[in-house]
Formats: structure tokens, C-alpha cells, sequence
């Protein structure tokens, strides 16, 4: 249940359903009761619940839920209605009518000193701000202090963006049917949703088929089935060497990260390329990564000519200018996996169209750009049609296309995006993640991955949620350093839950 399905598709998934032979009413009674449910559980008798409903489907939602809550003689239920609901029509209009309980014209005071909210005012389709009545009802369920269930997705909340339309209801809980959207995932819709559940109302998974979401959650269900699991006849030659770029003596760390990183993540043999004025640092503070002397853009091209070493990595503290831009565009005409990070991209500012036709010419392994918010405006601010996209997940895509690399979009919501248009959102990424290196580190691990033969949109989700697992692991008071040790042990149980496939 990865998938997740913009409100048009949400949409085309319910009329496909009800073609198929499945009444409308009937999956409304189904999200109804399955609310009403949790408001059950939720809910500590005896309580006054509120269900404020609004003029679609989703207020029919809403009085579904009402009745089926009103059948516990310990609830005292009813229903405020924002609008006129003469004007319902169609299954929300028959729900509204077999609600035999009363109902109130939305009035704010309402909801003062209420046991629980049911807020089915807006679904996941909302495109516009909220103003008037309804705005009163949401500032009013904000403040009401008692629990809030949110029907599909906290009013006020665009489905498809995660944007906040003006204001929004921020609910302890949040039932959402068949699949989550990507406002469920994406900030600041996330922030809103508390606790989410996923109710099955007979909606088939079949209907994915014509479908075809093309947005996912991250995680093992995305990119399990392609994850590199060491086998027994392994040996370090069969699992990859990726190559870390160093910068000069004084930025050495960012280097060491990303090695330690791609090490971590399992690539059997790590080198970092270092500039002989900090060779002698980087091989005193390094292991079992190897250190090579390497000046410039043709030694970068000797060492990569040596198709054994199959990924490399550029950019975390390497320093930006017309050298980091002649050793990234011979990266790229080598027949390594390409990971560009930092310095890599900002070098690239003034003239990204270079980047990206080096990029769409390349004909061997894949190209990753991990740029954060920063970043990416300063590589994509001459696009003109990825400035004038304003969601999260629809700016990674057009710049996937633009680039014609995957662009993995750094945050607390990371989105991956590949030119074909597939996007996988990351909601694991803990606060802790907030740290100097922390992307080096991760830059890393993608190459770690990529060396061991993952495709780069896979490499790159799986190495974005591997980084939010090790940095949950080990929790408060995490630095950089710390992530490539947490990495084993989020690996055991990540490799245990794949070990049927192998």
C-alpha cells in the first residue's frame, strides 16, 4: 500500500469502483463506519461529539459516521453543518437524510467543551482558501483542545500538495480510504494529520492497473525487491568500489564522510580521491577506505577509467568553481554511477544547462543531484517551468525532466524523483536529522548502493530512507559521525524482513 494517489486519481478510483458495480453510497457507508469506528475507540464515554460537516462527499462521510455513533447510547451526537444543506446532492444528499439526529447551522461556540470532533468539512480535493463560515469552524476546532478525526484529510488541506489553504485543521487523527495521498506525507500537510490510518471500503487494488500512480511512499515495499543482500559467494570485487572526491586540506571531513557512508551502505571497496595537499590527512584519518592522490579533472578521468570502480561521488566540501565543474563533466563522461552533491551542484549555478546536457548525452550509468531547498533553487532558478510549480513533489519532477537526472529534494520530506515521472516521499526522517555532514553522509550511502548495482531511483530512495531509520536509531544528541555506525543495525532488520526473497 505504497502507493499514493492524487485527488483526480482518488477520484477516478472511486468511479471505477462504482462502474464495476459498487454503489456510491455504499463506499460512503464504508468511510463513514470506518471513522465512526475509530471515534469509538477514541472517544471516552460518556462524550459529546460533534461531526461538523460540509456540502461533498465529504460531509456525507461525516453523517454516515454520526449515525452509526449515535447507535452507543453513551455518545450525545450531532451534527453542525457549514452551508446550505438543501444543495446536497447525489449520496451525500441520501446520507445527510437517514440521519435522523439533529443539525445545527455552523456556529463556532458549538464546539466548547466537546468530547470529540469529527472534522468532515473539506476532503482532499480543496484548491482554494478557506474563508468565512468555513475558516470560523476550523479556527474554532483548533481550539477546542479535545481530540479532532480528521474524514480522508484535515480540512484546509490541498490533497495533492500538502499546501495549507489559509488555515487548517490540525487533528490528532486522520482516517484516509484505500490509499494516502501525497498531502498526507508532504509538509506542511503532514504536520496536520496526526495519526493516520488507511480504511479499506472495497475499493480493489486492481484499479491501480488503469491508474498507474506514479507518487509513492518510501520505503522497503518501493525498492525491497531490488536491494543488494549480500549472498554467501560474495566477494568485496562483486559488491562495487565507489570513489569519494575529497576538497583541499582545510575541508577534508565532508570527503571522509561520504566515504564512510558508501562504505556503510555495503560497497565493498571505498577510495577516497584526494587532492595531494591533503593526502596525508585523509589517509591518516582513514581505515579500511583507500586514499588516492588525484589533482583535477584529467587524474579524475584516469582513475575512473578503471571500469572496476563503478560510482562516484562529488561535491561535499570540495569547493565551487570552474575546477569542481571540469571534474564533475569528466565524472559524468566516465562509465561510473554519478552522485552530485554541494559544491557539485552550486558549482553549476550560473550555468545549469551544461550540467544537464552533459547529462542527457551520457550513455553508462545513472546521475543523482541530492541538492536541499537552497541548493536546488540556486541550480533550478533559470527553468522557468519548475519556478512556477510550487509543489514539493511536482518542482522534483520537473527538474527530474529537466536535468534528465534523478533529483532526490532534501527535507523533512524528501522526494526522489526520476525523468519518468515516479516520485517516492520520505515521512521518516527524524528532527535529529538536522546536522552539519548529515548529507554527506548520505550522499555517500547513495553511491554505496549504486556500486552494488541498484538503479539510481531505487539507490536513491532506499539510501533516503536507510538515513532516517539510522538517525531514529540513534536518536537525540546525533552528528554526522554518527550515522554510518547506526547503519547495521537498521540493515539486520531491514535484510531479516527481505530474507524470504533470498
Amino acid at each position: 500500500m505504497n502507493e499514493l494517489l492524487t485527488t483526480d486519481e482518488m477520484a477516478q478510483a472511486d468511479r471505477l469502483t462504482i462502474a464495476g458495480g459498487m454503489p456510491g453510497i455504499e463506499l460512503m457507508e464504508r468511510a463513514g463506519i470506518a471513522v465512526a469506528e475509530l471515534a469509538d475507540r477514541i472517544a471516552k464515554p460518556p462524550a459529546r461529539i460533534v461531526v461538523v460537516a460540509g456540502p461533498g462527499n465529504n460531509g456525507g462521510d461525516g453523517f454516515v459516521a454520526a449515525r452509526h455513533l449515535a447507535e452507543h447510547a453513551y455518545f450525545e451526537v450531532r451534527v453542525s453543518f457549514v452551508g446550505d444543506k438543501s444543495k446536497l446532492r447525489g449520496d451525500a444528499a441520501i446520507a445527510a437524510e437517514r440521519w435522523k439526529g439533529p443539525v445545527d447551522a455552523a456556529a463556532p461556540e458549538q464546539l466548547s467543551g466537546c468530547g470529540l470532533i469529527v472534522d468532515a468539512l473539506f476532503g482532499a480535493g480543496l484548491d482554494r482558501e478557506v474563508t468565512g463560515p468555513a475558516r470560523a469552524m476550523i479556527e474554532a476546532m483548533n481550539a477546542a483542545g479535545g481530540p479532532v478525526i480528521a474524514v480522508d484529510l484535515p480540512s484546509g488541506i490541498n490533497g495533492t500538495t500538502g499546501a495549507v489553504m489559509g488555515v487548517a485543521v490540525k487533528a490528532s487523527h486522520t482516517v484516509t480510504f484505500f490509499r494516502r495521498k501525497p498531502g498526507h506525507l508532504l509538509l506542511p500537510g503532514r504536520l496536520h494529520c496526526g495519526a493516520v490510518t488507511v480504511a479499506d471500503i472495497g475499493i480493489p487494488d486492481k484499479v491501480l492497473t488503469t491508474i498507474k500512480p506514479q507518487s509513492f511512499a518510501n520505503g522497503p515495499r518501493l525498492w525491497g525487491d531490488r536491494f543488494p543482500i549480500p549472498r554467501p559467494e560474495n566477494h568485496k570485487y562483486a559488491r562495487g568500489h565507489a570513489v569519494a572526491v575529497s576538497g583541499g586540506l582545510s575541508s577534508t571531513g565532508a570527503g571522509r564522510l561520504a566515504a564512510r557512508g558508501a562504505l556503510r551502505a555495503g560497497a565493498g571497496l571505498v577510495t577516497i580521491a584526494s587532492p595531494r595537499e591533503a593526502l596525508a590527512v585523509n589517509a591518516a584519518a582513514s581505515l579500511a577506505v583507500m586514499v588516492r592522490p588525484v589533482d583535477g579533472a584529467a587524474e579524475l578521468t584516469a582513475l575512473l577509467d578503471d571500469r572496476r570502480l563503478n560510482a562516484v561521488v562529488l561535491g561535499p566540501g570540495g569547493g565551487v568553481g570552474q575546477v569542481m565543474r571540469e571534474m564533475v563533466l569528466a565524472a559524468i563522461a566516465s562509465a561510473a554511477a554519478v552522485v552530485l552533491d554541494a559544491d557539485a551542484l552550486n558549482s553549476f549555478a550560473e550555468m545549469p544547462e551544461a550540467l544537464f546536457a552533459a547529462i542527457k548525452t551520457r550513455r553508462q550509468s545513472g546521475v543523482v543531484l541530492t541538492p536541499h531547498e537552497g541548493e536546488f533553487t540556486r541550480l533550478f532558478n533559470l527553468v522557468s517551468n519548475i519556478s512556477k510549480v510550487h509543489s514539493k513533489l511536482e518542482q522534483a519532477r520537473a527538474a527530474a525532466r529537466a536535468s534528465g537526472a534523478v533529483v532526490l529534494l532534501k527535507g523533512a520530506d524528501t522526494v526522489v524523483a526520476a525523468p519518468d515521472g515516479r516520485a517516492a516521499i520520505a515521512d521518516n526522517a527524524p528532527p535529529y536529522l538536522a546536522t552539519a555532514g548529515a548529507g554527506d553522509v548520505l550522499a555517500g550511502m547513495i553511491a554505496g548502493l549504486l556500486a552494488q548495482g541498484m538503479a539510481p531511483f531505487e539507490a536513491a530512495s532506499a539510501a533516503v530512507w536507510l538515513h532516517g531509520e539510522a538517525a531514529t536509531s540513534f536518536g537525540p544528541g546525533l552528528i554526522a559521525e554518527d550515522l554510518p555506525d547506526a547503519l547495521p543495525a537498521v540493515y539486520r532488520r531491514l535484510l531479516a524482513d527481505l530474507a524470504p526473497r533470498s
